[in-house]
């Protein structure tokens, strides 16, 4: 069974020209996503793996009765770095008509942040990243965060695929070939 973390988010008029993340790492780094794209974050679920699907895409869980697919973001981001923590942690997030689960190594905390903070993306490189996942960086007592823009982790090809992932695992379902 899933573990849910639950969070409240701040209400437009109570924080103007603040923005609200969810903090969370990846091979040691900081990364963080507005508030308002995540659904949920949970923990310990079961991912079932769909047959030839791109190497980033860890499979499919069952979320109250919505299949959603689900990427590991260290592989998508091309982050590497072994951990030999257990990297259980989704967050399910709501990007434009999606719903799509993203493996990280943990969610750390919500973080209330000046909107004028954030630094737009660098030219170069940002630790192996391309700045085009890249929405903003900003300091956060000492500790840099890298702000990605979810609506670029995938490009529309890969949108696709994942449609069509979901309709082949609904296949498999009513067919009796696949458990989840």
């Amino acid at each position: 069974m899933a573990e849910t973390i639950g969070f409240e988010k701040i209400e437009e008029s109570e924080d103007e020209g603040m923005l609200q993340l969810v903090g969370f790492e990846i091979a040691n780094q900081q990364f963080g996503v507005d508030i308002l794209l995540v659904q949920e974050i949970i923990r310990s679920a079961k991912v079932t793996a769909v047959p030839n699907s791109p190497e980033f895409v860890e499979g499919v869980i069952n979320l109250r009765g919505n299949i959603i697919p689900v990427i590991d973001l260290r592989k998508r981001l091309h982050l590497y770095e072994e951990t030999s923590e257990a990297r259980n942690w989704i967050l399910i997030l709501n990007i434009g008509d999606r719903v799509v689960g993203f493996i990280v190594d943990s969610v750390t905390k919500v973080l209330k942040i000046a909107e004028d903070s954030i630094e737009p993306p660098p030219e170069i490189v940002i630790g192996g990243l391309e700045n085009q996942y890249i929405a903003g960086v900003c300091d956060i007592t000492g500790v840099l965060f890298v702000i990605l823009d979810f609506s670029r982790v995938l490009f529309n090809e890969e949108y696709r695929m994942l449609k069509d992932i979901d309709q082949d695992v609904e296949e498999l379902l009513l067919d009796g070939d696949m458990m989840i």
